[in-house]
C-alpha cells in the first residue's frame, strides 16, 4: 500500500499572482477601479494634503493618528535616529566608489546590511513588538541620511549631517543640497513623500512580506525590499517619465512622436498603471502641486498628457491610458531641485516607511510564505548517465 499523500492540493492562479489575495492586512488597500487608495482607514491623498510626513509614519506604525502631543513627541523621537554609527559613517565613501555605476539605490543595499550589522539587530521572530518597532523606526529613520549621503559621495561632495530641527522632507532636501529648502519646495516634497509611504502588495512590499515571514531581521527585510525596487518594472520610471519629455522635446513634435510610438507598440513611461483602470489619484495630486509651481515645464507636461490621450481614443479606441505617479512626480521632483539620479531613492526614502510597517504586520503571523510552482522539465526520475 502507498502512503498517502500529504502535500496541499495544487491551485492555479494568474502569472504574477495578479489579484490573488495572500493575506489579511490592516495597513490599507488600493481599489484600481475607483481611483482610490487608503493608508488605515483614511485616503491617501487627503492625508498628503494635511498631515505631516511624521504623522502618517506614525499612523502606519500605531494604526491611529497622533495628538498634537504625539505628533510633537513622534518627530523629536525619529529625528534623534537620523544620524549614523561612526563605523557606518567611515564605511560610506567605499560603498560609493563601489557603486559610481549602479547609483546610490545599490549602495543603500550594502549600507542598510552593515547598519542593521553595526546595531546587532535580532531576527523579528525572537523580538516582542516593541522591539520590533524600535528597529523600524531606527532604519527608517537612517534611510534618507544613508541615501543622501551616498549621493553626495557619489559626486565628490562631502555628506551634509542631518538636522533635528527640521521636518522629515525639509531635513531630506538640506542633505541632499546642503542648503535649507524653502517651504514651498519643502511642502511639494513632502506632499509627494507622504502619497508614496504605501500602495497595496506591489512587488517590494510582497517581498519584504516574504522575507519578515522567515523571521528574518529587519534590515535583511528592507534590503531585499530595496532589491525589489530597483528593477526598471517597479520602482525606475521617475527619471525615465522626463527622459519622455526630453524626447519630444518641442510642443509641434508630441503628436508626430507620439503615433509612432502607439503605432511601434512601444511603452510611454508614465502612462498606465497596472491596478488603476482610471486616473492615478496620486498623479491628479502631484499635477495639482506642479501647477502651483508652474511654468514651460510644467505646460509642456500637461500638453504631452493631452495629446497622449488624444491620440490614444483615436487609435486605440476603448483603451484608457492616464498618466501615472511617476509622469508628474519627475515633474514636481526637477522643479524642487532634485537631481534625477535622485529621484527612485526619493521615492525609497519614503515607501521604506510602508515597507516596515507590512514588516511588523507580518512578524505577527508565525506562517512562512512558501507557495509552489509546477514542475515543466523532462518527467522524472531519469536514469543518472554514466560518467
Amino acid at each position: 500500500m502507498s502512503a498517502l499523500r500529504t502535500d496541499p492540493a495544487p491551485l492555479d492562479v494568474p502569472r504574477g499572482l495578479a489579484g490573488v489575495i495572500v493575506t489579511d492586512t490592516a495597513l490599507g488597500d488600493v481599489r484600481g477601479r475607483e481611483g482610490f487608495y487608503h493608508y488605515r482607514h483614511y485616503s491617501a491623498i487627503d492625508l498628503a494634503q494635511t498631515r505631516s510626513f511624521e504623522d502618517v509614519w506614525y499612523l502606519m506604525v500605531h494604526g491611529e493618528l497622533p495628538d498634537r502631543a504625539e505628533s510633537a513627541g513622534f518627530a523629536t523621537r525619529t529625528a534623534g535616529l537620523r544620524h549614523l554609527p561612526a563605523g557606518v559613517s567611515a564605511a560610506l565613501p567605499g560603498i560609493a566608489r563601489a557603486g559610481t555605476v549602479s547609483g546610490p539605490l545599490a549602495g543603500l543595499r550594502t549600507a542598510l546590511s552593515l547598519l542593521g550589522a553595526s546595531a546587532g539587530l535580532r531576527p523579528v521572530y525572537d523580538l516582542t513588538g516593541d522591539r520590533r518597532r524600535e528597529d523600524a523606526l531606527a532604519l527608517c529613520a537612517a534611510v534618507p541620511t544613508l541615501l543622501t549621503a551616498l549621493y553626495r559621495l557619489g559626486e565628490g561632495l562631502e555628506p551634509v549631517a542631518p538636522r533635528d530641527d527640521l521636518p522629515f522632507a525639509a531635513n531630506y532636501l538640506y542633505m541632499l543640497t546642503g542648503a535649507e529648502p524653502d517651504a514651498a519646495r519643502a511642502a511639494a516634497v513632502e506632499r509627494y513623500l507622504v502619497s508614496t509611504i504605501d500602495h497595496g502588495f506591489n512587488a517590494s512590499t510582497f517581498t519584504a512580506r516574504v522575507v519578515a515571514s522567515t523571521g528574518a531581521d529587519m534590515a535583511a527585510c528592507l534590503v531585499a525590499a530595496v532589491g525589489a525596487l530597483s528593477g526598471p518594472l517597479h520602482g525606475g520610471a521617475p527619471s525615465r517619465a522626463l527622459d519622455t519629455l526630453d524626447a519630444i522635446g518641442t510642443p509641434d513634435r508630441i503628436d508626430g512622436w507620439i503615433r509612432e510610438q502607439v503605432l511601434g507598440g512601444r511603452r510611454i513611461m508614465g502612462f498606465g498603471h497596472p491596478v488603476y483602470r482610471t486616473e492615478d489619484p496620486r498623479s491628479r495630486m502631484l499635477r495639482s502641486i506642479a501647477q502651483e509651481f508652474g511654468g514651460p515645464l510644467v505646460d509642456f507636461a500637461m500638453e504631452v498628457e493631452r495629446q497622449v490621450e488624444a491620440v490614444l481614443a483615436e487609435l486605440k479606441p476603448g483603451r484608457e491610458l492616464h498618466t501615472n505617479v511617476e509622469f508628474y512626480a519627475g515633474v514636481v521632483m526637477e522643479l524642487c531641485g532634485l537631481p534625477r539620479e535622485m529621484f527612485t531613492p526619493t521615492f525609497c526614502a519614503a515607501r521604506v516607511v510602508g515597507w516596515s510597517a507590512n514588516i511588523l504586520e507580518q512578524a505577527e503571523d508565525p506562517k512562512i510564505i512558501r507557495p509552489a510552482a509546477r514542475y515543466a522539465g523532462p518527467p522524472p526520475p531519469q536514469p543518472v548517465p554514466a560518467p
